[in-house]
């Protein structure tokens, strides 16, 4: 049985969140091994990082080497995008996560819907 108490517990089920509703997968041991890095990856294009409260919360701190080692592991790992991940509330069943994307994939993001 796993500990719901446990920040690993409520980490672990972001990321399978995120994995599953971007088709993307999830890193094993968060990313710990030689090779592969970050939390979740999506194939041949963005390396995912992971963040989580294990209470709700309205606030969510976010350190800038959270996002500097990300970028550097994509980097290593020869993906064109990363991003960061983040939840407020552990137990919201609507998979409802936020990310953070630099400006240049912002760019795109604001180019590609406006040709929709």
């Amino acid at each position: 049985m796993k500990n719901k108490e446990a920040t690993r517990y409520f980490s672990d089920k972001q990321e399978k969140e995120v994995a599953k509703m971007l088709g993307g997968h999830q890193t094993p041991n968060s990313g710990a091994t030689g090779f592969v890095k970050g939390d979740v990856i999506l194939d041949n294009l963005m390396l995912i990082e992971c963040k989580t409260k294990t209470k709700e919360s309205n606030s969510f701190s976010i350190n800038r080497n959270w996002i500097e080692k990300n970028e550097l592991e994509r980097k290593e790992m020869q993906l064109p995008y990363s991003c960061l991940a983040i939840k407020f509330n552990p137990d919201d069943n609507y998979n409802e996560n936020y990310f953070v994307i630099n400006s240049n994939l912002m760019k795109m993001l604001v180019e590609y819907l406006k040709e929709e």
